[in-house]
């Protein structure tokens, strides 16, 4: 997927992939073939890599981190060397990629891990 969002394919050009899920990204491919090339094609689609998240704060080792399918905060944490001694696991706060006005929200250890978030673990204070 190119930075515009748009996947070129053989004889049928470019298609939109930005914002679709992977099964709505099947489908377009689908009908792109249907319309001119192919009589009811079979379009398998996987996504190879996903954008990494990041986390920051106090963990072992902030950084970046390859995304995994089913991902929460704590997979995060331990992906980055689990909290340091001074962490706060109460006040995790998460920015999602997908959100256009990138609020950070207060969220859970069990919570979800999408593509491209910010996960920040904050300093406690006794």
């Amino acid at each position: 997927v190119s930075s515009t969002g748009v996947v070129a394919l053989p004889l049928i050009g470019d298609v939109h992939a930005a914002k679709l899920t992977v099964r709505d990204f099947e489908e377009s491919v689908k009908n792109k073939l249907a319309a001119g090339y192919l009589r009811d094609p079979r379009v398998s689609v996987q996504v190879s890599n996903y954008r990494p998240f990041f986390i920051l704060g106090e963990v072992s080792k902030p950084g970046n981190y390859a995304y995994v399918n089913g991902m929460t905060v704590l997979n995060g944490v331990a992906m980055a060397g689990g909290y340091t001694y001074r962490a706060d696991s109460g006040g995790i706060t998460i920015v999602h990629a997908s959100d256009p006005s990138k609020t950070e929200q207060r969220v859970p250890e069990d919570a979800a891990v999408m593509p491209g978030d910010i996960i920040r673990v904050p300093e406690r204070f006794f």
